[in-house]
C-alpha cells in the first residue's frame, strides 16, 4: 500500500506535486509551532490558573499585566511557605517538545529576591528559572529541587530588570533560556533532568518570593505562552 501511494505521488504533474508538498510542509510546521495556551493577563487571569497559599491583597491584574507583590517566604529548600504561587496544568512532554515562556519584570533589593518561571510538581519538586538578586548582583538563576534537596545549575549576570524566560522540555530533559528586550537571540542558562516524584503530574508555575517585609515590590508578569515546538 505504501509503495502504491509513493508511485502515485511520483506520477502526479510537477505543479500538483509541488503544491501538495508545500501544503504538507506547512501543516507540519503549523503543528510544530502550535500555541496551546496564551495569557496576556489583561484584566483577568485566563482559565485554568489556581493559587497555592493565595494572599488576595498581594496580586492584581491590570491593563499592564499580572502584578504580584514579592513578599517574604521561600520555595527553595524545605521552607515552602511563599504565598501567591500561581499554577496551571501543562501538556505532556513525553513525545512532543513543549515550550513555555513569559516576560517578567522586577527591581529587587533583597538578597535572593526573585521572580521565577517554574516547572512544578509540588513544593518539594521543581525546576526554576528566574530573575534574582544574588550577593547584590542582578542575575538569571536556574535551579533544580527534588525532595527539598536543591542544586543550583546556573547563576548568570543580567543587565536588565525586564527579561523573557523560556523552558524547552522534551521527555525527561528541560532546558532554560532567557532573552532581554535588547537581545535578538535566546541565551542558554542550563539544562538538567526533570525531578521524578511518584504519582505527581507536572504543572507550570509563576513564583515571586524573598521580597522585603516592609516595602512593596510588585513584579509584573506578561505574555505567557505554551506552545508545541520552539520559536
Amino acid at each position: 500500500m505504501t509503495l502504491l501511494l509513493c508511485f502515485n505521488f511520483l506520477l502526479m504533474k510537477p505543479l500538483l506535486r509541488s503544491t501538495l508538498s508545500l501544503a504538507l510542509f506547512a501543516a507540519a510546521t503549523c503543528h510544530a509551532d502550535e500555541i496551546l495556551f496564551q495569557d496576556d493577563f489583561k484584566g483577568n487571569l485566563g482559565e485554568g490558573w489556581s493559587w497555592v497559599r493565595e494572599h488576595r491583597q498581594g496580586w492584581r491584574v491590570t491593563d499592564r499585566g499580572l502584578e504580584v507583590r514579592v513578599e517574604p517566604g521561600n520555595m527553595w529548600g524545605p521552607a515552602n511557605n511563599a504565598r501567591n504561587v500561581l499554577v496551571r496544568p501543562v501538556p505532556e512532554a513525553a513525545k512532543d517538545e513543549i515550550e513555555v515562556s513569559v516576560n517578567v519584570e522586577n527591581k529587587p533589593t533583597e538578597q535572593y529576591e526573585q521572580v521565577d518561571l517554574v516547572w512544578y510538581y509540588d513544593d518539594s519538586h521543581m525546576v526554576k528559572l528566574g530573575q534574582e538578586l544574588v550577593d547584590g548582583k542582578l542575575s538569571i538563576v536556574m535551579g533544580r529541587e527534588e525532595n527539598d534537596r536543591t542544586r543550583t545549575i546556573a547563576i548568570i549576570p543580567l543587565d536588565s530588570f525586564s527579561v523573557r524566560l523560556r523552558f524547552v522540555v522534551k521527555g525527561n530533559r528541560i532546558r532554560g533560556q532567557f532573552r532581554t528586550p535588547a537581545a535578538k537571540d535566546w541565551r542558554d542558562a542550563g539544562e538538567c533532568d526533570l525531578p521524578s516524584p511518584a504519582n505527581l503530574k507536572a504543572r507550570i508555575s509563576l513564583q515571586c518570593y524573598q521580597g522585603p517585609a516592609h516595602a512593596e515590590h510588585w513584579a509584573r508578569i506578561t505574555e505567557f505562552r505554551v506552545r508545541r515546538g520552539a520559536e
